[in-house]
């Protein structure tokens, strides 16, 4: 288990990859203002990413895996909200209420990781099951 620090080029190359595996035409940018570790914004069809969160939330999440399988993880999470993104009513999301804005951003969570899953490979589902338990903790602590 290495404690070293992840670096935005190092995160970037790995995002960059594993869109490229996937076949996602994603773009990726750094944000270090993004108050999580990666997020997916639809409107301009980028997963941006704070390379401090990242690290930050890898030290939360004790996960034994090697540091580019984290965040290959985060990434198959990422694209699961690309994919949720594109069956989602925006109106809803836009001009509905505070309430259910709310239930929607939880089925959109929700569906994302369920969505992410069906893109991991066998050998990293039971990481990613874990990881998404930790996440699930992290809230709930939050």
């Amino acid at each position: 288990m290495s404690h070293s620090m992840l670096y935005i080029w190092h995160i970037e190359k790995i995002i960059n990859e594993t869109l490229l595996e996937l076949r996602l035409n994603i773009n990726c940018d750094f944000d270090n203002k993004l108050s999580v570790p990666m997020s997916y914004n639809m409107s301009t069809n980028t997963i941006k990413f704070n390379y401090l969160q990242v690290n930050g939330y890898k030290s939360q999440i004790k996960v034994n895996e090697t540091e580019e399988n984290f965040v290959k993880i985060l990434v198959y999470r990422m694209a699961g909200y690309y994919f949720e993104a594109k069956k989602v009513n925006l109106r809803k999301l836009m001009y509905g209420g505070e309430e259910e804005k709310e239930k929607l951003q939880m089925e959109i969570e929700e569906n994302a990781w369920e969505r992410g899953r069906k893109l991991v490979p066998e050998r990293l589902i039971d990481t990613y099951d874990r990881v998404r338990d930790l996440d699930k903790q992290l809230l709930k602590n939050g």
